[in-house]
């Protein structure tokens, strides 16, 4: 067959050449023809080019997968040359904006854990079964505050280390696993069935690998890397919402899916906020045993005040638990969630600052400035009940019975109520905060005692006459005979500083 290129060859060849006399129109069309050709080529190699780029993209590992490839390898690196307390630390301190964004979210995602897992829990496995599960989570927060021993303001607002991390270790470890006895007997005393059990068992270890992260989370805030310590909190509730809803999902077993919580806070725990704080905070001097004692002593006022005032908290679902049927515990939680959020929002606010607060306190020159600050919050505290007050009236109450389906409408007298003594108990928690940084923290026991001591009938007589209703009222009253308490103490104290 022949070549069709060697016949064009041939009939160009036996054209006579233009003469000069055409004007050079050959030429021209020869020029042409070669820069068309060179135009073709030049097309050709941009095209190549480019699908070499979108090749190299298609394979261009992305920016977490980056992270956490080169947070594996640093991992492992120091567990094989054990590099902890002495490795070189890469992230930085003094990011204010970043501790507010981190910890912010860290807060959200621990915050909205329990009302979104109570939603799941409703939709998957019905409203009784989320009264169990309520239940067992509103007293494994209880025990937390045993594992806690109030030492976090204190262990960061050292901020001259008068006692080792090592030490402020040890101790924990002792009040996690006091906790745990303490949750055992708590099961046994009150007679739970086998699923109960198993519920109580996930959910109470999960909040003692709460309680024993909280140790390594405020190292990191005492070397002012609050924000890596809200990637922690962020990264194990997300994990355990993840795990929680996914075996739930594939099972319909409430006990199992509790059971994940708490093996996702262990590989959590073990993969993220260990290794962390260890590597990005100074090693550790070694411990005293006078150390551990001091820690004790000195924390156990706070450690008393907090778990005082988690009974006061949950009196009311405590006398609801043998009156009521365990749907009134998913009502009451689901009306309490606007009122965490109130907590939750001034914690945001307040608590990145604690220890600016105390180094603003150890100046006597300031202590005016001090002052502003304290009035500041509790006036933003107001503000933001009210906000969410006018948010729970205009839609709010419509989007919770949608999500819970259930007619929340009949509750609106007693969802205000509940608004109101969250904004009561955000001012609380914010006073026993700066209480505590100005080392006062007995005074703050003597109240909760008092603020107790009246819970206690409060709570039982009111359910006993108005059921569900008088649970929230129980609830309103002794929130706001803590709220003056306490505010009659903190101007005492500032009269005698």
């Amino acid at each position: 067959m022949q070549n069709p290129f060697s016949r064009e060859d041939t009939r160009r060849a036996s054209k006579p050449r233009a003469s000069r006399g055409d004007g050079g129109r050959g030429a021209k069309r020869t020029g042409h023809r070669s820069q068309s050709a060179w135009q073709s080529r030049d097309k050709a190699s941009d095209k190549a080019r480019a699908n070499r780029a979108r090749a190299s993209r298609e394979h261009k590992p992305s920016r977490l997968s980056v992270l956490i490839n080169h947070w594996w390898d640093r991992l492992l690196t120091s567990v094989t040359h054990r590099e902890f307390g002495s490795a070189v630390e890469l992230y930085s301190s003094g990011r204010t904006t970043r501790d507010y964004i981190w910890n912010s979210a860290g807060l959200a995602a621990w915050g909205g854990e329990f009302p979104l897992l109570t939603i799941i829990v409703t939709q998957l496995v019905g409203v009784k079964a989320a009264g169990m599960f309520s239940m067992a989570y509103v007293t494994g927060m209880m025990l937390m505050y045993l594992g806690n021993y109030g030492a976090r303001t204190f262990q960061v607002s050292d901020v001259n280390e008068e006692q080792s991390f090592a030490a402020y270790q040890i101790q924990r470890f002792l009040t996690c696993l006091v906790m745990a006895a303490v949750g055992w007997l708590w099961c046994v005393v009150h007679g739970y069935g086998r699923e109960m059990v198993t519920i109580c068992t996930g959910v109470f270890g999960f909040r003692m690998m709460d309680a024993l992260s909280d140790v390594y989370e405020g190292r990191l805030q005492q070397q002012d890397k609050l924000y890596l310590a809200g990637i922690s909190v962020a990264l194990r509730s997300a994990a355990s919402l993840v795990v929680c809803t996914v075996v739930l999902f594939l099972t319909r077993n409430l006990g199992w899916a509790s059971m994940g919580l708490l093996v996702s806070s262990v590989v959590t725990f073990l993969l993220g906020t260990l290794p962390l704080a260890l590597l990005e905070t100074p090693k550790s001097r070694k411990p005293q045993l006078v150390e551990i004692r001091e820690i004790f002593v000195q924390c156990f006022p706070t450690a008393a005040a907090l778990f005082l005032y988690a009974v006061i908290d949950n009196m009311p679902k405590f006398a609801m638990e043998g009156a009521l049927s365990y749907d009134n515990q998913l009502y009451y939680n689901a009306i309490y969630f606007p009122a965490h959020a109130i907590i939750m929002t001034v914690g945001f606010i307040y608590k990145p600052q604690l220890v600016r607060l105390a180094n603003v306190w150890a100046d006597p020159s300031a202590r005016r400035r001090f002052d502003v600050i304290i009035f500041a919050v509790l006036g933003l505290t107001a503000g933001i009940t009210a906000i969410v007050a006018v948010f729970m009236g205009l839609i709010g109450i419509r989007i919770m019975s949608f999500f819970y389906g259930v007619d929340f409408s009949q509750f609106t007298d007693i969802v205000y109520a509940m608004i109101i003594s969250g904004g009561f108990a955000a001012a609380i928690d914010f006073l026993y905060q700066i209480i505590t940084v100005l080392r006062q923290q007995e005074a703050v026991t003597r109240l909760y005692l008092m603020g107790f001591a009246i819970s206690v009938p409060v709570s039982y007589g009111l359910v006993h006459f108005f059921d569900l209703h008088g649970a929230v009222y129980a609830s309103l009253v002794t929130m706001g005979v803590l709220i003056v308490l306490l505010s009659i103490e903190y101007i005492t104290i500032r009269r005698h500083a």
